[in-house]
């Protein structure tokens, strides 16, 4: 697997696409293992699993966000890794609650149970993390999808640890322990994939796109035009048929009506 991971890409595939594949995939086996490892939890009464469980969720929604963000590109790619990362935040913080909870209780989990799944999540996960670490260093986007996947392998050998501490010693606590630093590493993660979104945010706001194709309206001809960095083109002379352009009600300029990137104005108030 990891030499597969390694390998170049196919005769004819770019590394974007090739991406894409990988975090198709991903969001499979998470979808997946999170119907299996939440059925797993309710049967064993393990904290641990259900904080797993919700996070093969979480990055289940993950991958799908990035695809998303990928198709919209520009700084959307940006404020989807920020949502991601709050949603970590906030998965971290649940899972705190509900292993505070169980504790509470005092009910021992099932262990048995609790070593087979974790072990079967372990083996997805590291599948998952293999295709994806040559894209760890990427931005902000492809930093989350990569912790992710790597937190959940390291979550997945917490887990087996737990199921061991439980069968030991017949006690709650390993499971809470496990789901409590289950809760502290998304919690950490978190913070880094929004302070790294955030930065890129930031640099998007600074240096916008200067260019931007137009569509005439009258015939559909169309021409990449440079913008003005601090300014808004009203009107534009279509070069084919020469028809004069104006924007539509609400624009501030042609370019934000007929352009595939707004002004540079507008794509700095959007990246606030």
């Amino acid at each position: 697997m990891t030499d597969a991971c390694c390998a170049p890409p196919p005769p004819g595939m770019p590394p974007a696409a090739q991406y894409v594949r990988v975090l198709w995939i991903a969001l499979a086996a998470n979808a997946a293992m999170f119907l299996v490892e939440l059925a797993a939890a309710l049967h064993s009464g393990s904290s641990a699993l259900a904080a797993d469980a919700v996070d093969f969720l979480g990055d289940a929604g993950n991958y799908g966000a990035s695809l998303a963000a990928i198709s919209a590109g520009g700084a959307w790619v940006s404020r989807v890794a920020l949502g991601k990362g709050v949603a970590m935040i906030a998965y971290g913080a649940g899972a705190v609650a509900y292993a505070l909870w169980r504790a509470a209780s005092g009910e021992a989990p099932e262990p048995l149970t609790m070593g087979v799944v974790a072990f079967a999540a372990l083996g997805v996960n590291l599948g998952v993390a293999a295709l994806l670490y040559r894209f760890r260093e990427g931005d902000a986007n492809m930093r989350s999808v990569w912790l992710c996947s790597r937190n959940d392998a390291l979550a997945n050998l917490a887990v087996l640890g737990a199921a061991a501490g439980v069968f030991g010693t017949g006690s709650v606590w390993p499971d809470v322990a496990v789901a409590l630093g289950i809760a502290a590493l998304g919690l950490a993660s978190g913070r880094e994939v929004v302070a790294r979104a955030r930065r890129e945010l930031a640099q998007t706001a600074a240096v916008p796109a200067r260019e931007s194709t137009l569509t005439c309206p009258e015939c559909g001809r169309q021409r990449r035009e440079t913008m003005p960095n601090e300014a808004c083109l009203y009107f534009w002379d279509c070069p084919s048929c020469g028809a004069r352009v104006k924007p539509k009600p609400g624009d501030c300029c042609v370019f934000c009506s007929y352009g595939t990137v707004p002004c540079p104005p507008v794509q700095r108030a959007r990246a606030l």
